[in-house]
């Protein structure tokens, strides 16, 4: 089941960020293809006012759950400087504590975002271009946040019984097998 919830969570951090990127590339040709008087009277038929409006709604979403995804695979943001200075049995219960904190943030945000959008389903606001429910627009916030601190549990729960913390070698090209050579750092 979790990586049924994994792989959604990566196709639609994929396809938001594919989808938006590709409505910006198309609405920027759009623009400047309206200025070659040839395209003019083809061009100025299609209307994309809708664009940007639509493109940052996308960017909030990948963002929302991309930072979920973050902390399920360990390149959250993260200042360790000093914690990596402390004895391994000082170590543990200080990111235990953090990792806790960070599942009690995000649940908290998520329930005040539930509350918010259950609010904004009473009312007929509107998105301005779009005319989308603005709820809709807004139900990222309790998803995004709900998703962030499960994930936030999921790690803390692996990292109690196994000592373990999501890491990324960054040095790693999916696909792509290297041996090392030479002096490494």
């Amino acid at each position: 089941m979790l990586k049924i919830l994994d792989r959604l969570e990566e196709i639609l951090i994929a396809s938001l960020i594919a989808g938006a990127t590709f409505l910006i590339f198309v609405a920027v040709m759009h623009r400047y293809g309206t200025g070659i008087p040839l395209l003019y009277p083809y061009l100025i038929q299609i209307h994309l006012s809708w664009a940007q409006e639509i493109c940052i709604y996308m960017f909030v979403w990948m963002a929302k759950f991309g930072a979920a995804y973050g902390v399920r695979t360990g390149i959250h943001i993260g200042v360790d400087v000093l914690i990596n200075q402390l004895s391994p049995a000082r170590r543990r219960p200080i990111i235990l504590f953090g990792l806790l904190c960070g599942a009690l943030f995000t649940g908290v945000i998520g329930t005040m975002g539930a509350k918010f959008v259950v609010a904004l389903m009473q009312t007929d606001q509107v998105s301005p271009d779009l005319e989308l429910p603005i709820w809709i627009v807004y139900l990222c916030i309790p998803l995004g946040s709900f998703l962030m601190c499960f994930r936030f549990l999921q790690v803390a729960w692996k990292f109690r019984r196994t000592g373990e913390l999501p890491h990324t070698d960054e040095t790693h090209v999916e696909g792509l097998d290297v041996a090392v050579t030479g002096p490494t750092r």
